[in-house]
């Protein structure tokens, strides 16, 4: 890329940013979240998770975040592995989704199909608490983070068919 394509680049990206428009879904356009973070990222090019849900409690969460490649690529292997690895558990996965629901107690969760004792249930909650996915919320209840509710829809939506 030569000086004046940079230089093109660089005042796209500073105009994005001093006149920020909200994208808009163009109905014949299906990759409009692409072609917006294109037109706001260089090579080699960047990821976006965003998300605008309101949760079945009614809760509404608008979250995103956008990382661009070489800063994605440098990452505490061991760290990323116990977070994602937290959500490859059968019962923590559970434990999550009723949380989207509402915030809940041990002794609420405790009355899920298979989930086990309040023991096991602080168990799972001390290892979702410490990767982030969950947090006390007062009284006793467990709710998910908003800053972790679209990672973990994104993370369903990567496991579904």
């Amino acid at each position: 890329m030569d000086v004046s394509e940079r230089l093109a680049a660089l005042e796209r990206r500073l105009d994005a940013l001093e006149h920020p428009q909200a994208p808009t879904v163009d109905e014949g356009d299906a990759l409009w979240a692409i072609n917006a973070l294109e037109a706001q990222v260089d090579e080699p090019g960047a990821v976006l998770l965003a998300g605008t849900v309101t949760l079945p409690g009614g809760r509404p969460v608008r979250w995103q975040e956008a990382r661009e490649l070489p800063g994605l690529l440098d990452v505490d292997v061991a760290q990323a592995a116990d977070i994602l690895g937290a959500l490859g558990n059968p019962v923590r996965l559970r434990i999550l989704l009723r949380l989207l629901d509402e915030p809940q107690t041990v002794q609420e969760l405790t009355s899920i199909e298979g989930i086990g004792t309040a023991g096991q249930v602080y168990h799972h909650l001390r290892h979702l608490t410490a990767t982030g996915w969950a947090r006390p919320q007062g009284g006793g209840r467990y709710e998910v983070p908003v800053a972790r509710v679209v990672p973990l829809l994104g993370a369903l939506l990567s496991a579904g068919p």
